[in-house]
């Protein structure tokens, strides 16, 4: 936490572990540690952990009576203003450890909304945290007016979970927040409509699509910023990143693609982000290439892995080609030793280290056929410059006794001017 920011508040961490949940479920230090990282993102101090293993999850307070008046003495004892569950807790849990605790209670998944909403600076973005946080909201309505009250701050001054959608009184009503579900709903659908239209013109234009994807703080805007000069923010901090960036960027000679930077990933992803954001993550599905920049600094980037795995599975581009790039391998130890295969490859963002060797490996995979050649056009086929600006890079045109053209063309355009090529001279390769 840098001290030049305010605290919004004192936070104990509390997580349980239990073998009738789900491995994806559990808590242990490792989450703990993350969960952690999140509340310093989101402004936040951490001055406690409760860390609990019980055979079964307690029905009515998730911990257990005892362990509720153990949490409640520490908040006492430190000062605390808000106790996180690094589980998801069900609403009527949630109720009963704020009345039982005497202190806001929120989960991961509020906690992560919470983060998303800060962040967001698009429309788009906006749009889709909004969604997410009504979908959280929704279920959590009876008995929580006052929980629901404090959601219409605004400003980020507020505690955490208190940065609602921007209500000045949260609707009262659930067939209100339904119909706001609708319209926000709609309101993305016009968002996938545009980008169905934008891919289309990309793909008439012949440019690939590289999606760059990973676990959140990665360090996939700084992969952006060294290849393109995006100059995007990229701080040491989880989702300091939210809206998704997309820049040209040149390969080699004969090779230009459209790459995108996504929303970082992380463990215990709310549900209701992930279907938000389709209209974002969508463009996974329809990429050529997948980058995965895995922080092979972290102690658990293996499972940091596997967690982007699974999720690019659960949104339908499994079947991508895919180079995974291991990253920030300046802060490892000498001699450690990454996987090697020819889709992989090791990098540093940060200086550079490793990115020729993977744009030579982005152009070996996306490699069609295309190349550059030089074109004599009669005047009569004028008409062919019109089509080669629209399906090929047209790097330069001179007017002499022909209209003399060098081109990036596609194996597709190619076989359309082929009759103007210029032919190599006697004995040239």
């Amino acid at each position: 936490m840098r001290e030049t920011e305010e605290v919004r508040d004192r936070v104990v961490l509390v997580g349980l572990s239990s073998p009738v949940l789900k491995k994806e479920e559990n808590a242990d230090e490792e989450t703990m540690e993350e969960l952690a990282a999140l509340v310093e993102t989101a402004g936040a101090e951490t001055v406690g952990t409760v860390l609990q293993n019980r055979p079964s999850p307690d029905p009515r307070s998730f911990i257990g009576e005892g362990k509720v008046e153990e949490v409640r003495a520490y908040c006492q004892g430190s000062g605390a203003t808000m106790v996180i569950f690094d589980n998801d807790l069900s609403p009527s849990q949630m109720r009963v450890l704020t009345e039982a605790l005497g202190v806001q209670v929120l989960d991961r998944c509020g906690l992560i909304l919470d983060i998303f909403a800060q962040r967001a600076r698009t429309r788009e973005g906006r749009l889709q945290v909004e969604l997410a946080q009504y979908q959280y909201l929704l279920p959590r309505l009876t008995g929580m007016w006052t929980h629901l009250e404090r959601q219409a701050g605004t400003s980020g001054k507020g505690p955490i979970g208190s940065k609602g959608p921007g209500e000045t009184q949260l609707e009262t009503d659930r067939r209100h927040i339904h119909r706001k579900i609708d319209k926000l709903r709609a309101d993305l659908e016009d968002v996938r409509r545009v980008r169905g239209t934008q891919r289309q013109q990309r793909r008439k234009n012949e440019i690939p699509v590289v999606a760059i994807v990973g676990y959140t703080n990665a360090g996939k805007s700084t992969l952006l910023n060294q290849l393109t000069g995006a100059c995007i923010p990229a701080n040491n901090r989880l989702f300091d990143t939210l809206d998704t960036t997309s820049r040209l960027l040149t390969v080699s000679d004969t090779l230009d693609v459209v790459i995108s930077d996504t929303v970082g990933f992380i463990r215990k992803l709310p549900h209701q982000l992930v279907e938000a954001f389709k209209a974002t993550l969508e463009e996974l599905e329809y990429a050529d290439l997948l980058v995965h920049v895995v922080d092979v600094s972290n102690p658990g980037w293996q499972q940091q892995a596997r967690v982007v795995e699974d999720l690019i599975v659960e949104l339908g581009a499994s079947e991508l080609p895919r180079i995974t790039v291991y990253n920030k391998v300046d802060a490892l130890p000498a001699g450690e030793i990454l996987p090697r295969g020819e889709d992989c490859c090791a990098i540093s963002a940060r200086t550079g280290q490793g990115v020729e060797e993977l744009l030579r490996q982005i152009d070996r995979r996306l490699d069609k056929g295309t190349r550059r050649v030089t074109l004599h056009l009669p005047y009569d086929q004028g008409g062919m410059l019109d089509m080669l600006y629209r399906e090929a890079k047209v790097e330069q045109v001179d007017y002499s006794q022909t209209i003399d053209i060098t081109a990036v063309c596609s194996p597709r355009v190619l076989g359309r001017v082929a009759p103007y090529l210029e032919q190599p001279a006697e004995g040239e390769a």
